[in-house]
């Protein structure tokens, strides 16, 4: 059994000219990726690895969601090759996991992830929102094998309680 956590990136700023990966989450992309990670944690697997695109907005979202669930920071592996909006990209990098991780959260950037998660789900999401969280369980031993796999659980940020 392979399981995959894909987290969009939380909502980036705008406020300041930079390039698109140099963006950084804004107020709400923090609260809400503190909200998430919080409300995840009963539906983590009981070990796994964290992989991040290196654009900043992302790179933010992976640390505040390490910070919560207690996984150590300095072993989430931040690849330039997740920072792509590819879906079939998105699909080689996964399908390139090493077989002795089970589990794998991987935080990305749309539309990548949403047509990732129709493509390989069997729940049909218009769109997966930042911060948004979908957890995939692919029934393989081999991620190059991963096809159709079953939704376990989605977590989007407006449907948390207000705090």
């Amino acid at each position: 059994m392979k399981n995959l956590i894909l987290i969009r990136h939380g909502k980036s700023s705008w406020e300041a000219p930079l390039k698109d990966i140099d963006r950084p989450l804004d107020r709400k992309g923090i609260n809400d990726a503190h909200k998430v990670a919080i409300y995840c944690i009963p539906f983590l697997p009981s070990t796994f690895i964290i992989w991040s695109s290196i654009a900043e907005r992302a790179s933010e979202t992976a640390l505040i969601f390490a910070q919560n669930i207690l996984y150590p920071m300095d072993s989430i592996i931040f690849k330039e090759e997740l920072y792509t909006f590819d879906e079939s990209q998105l699909e080689k990098i996964i399908k390139s996991c090493n077989n002795v991780y089970e589990s794998v959260i991987l935080f990305g950037h749309n539309g990548a992830i949403t047509n990732f998660v129709n493509k390989f789900g069997d729940i049909f999401i218009d769109n997966v929102p930042t911060s948004g969280f979908v957890s995939l369980q692919f029934d393989t031993d081999n991620w190059k094998k991963i096809n159709k796999g079953k939704i376990k659980k989605i977590i989007f940020p407006k449907k948390l309680i207000k705090s």
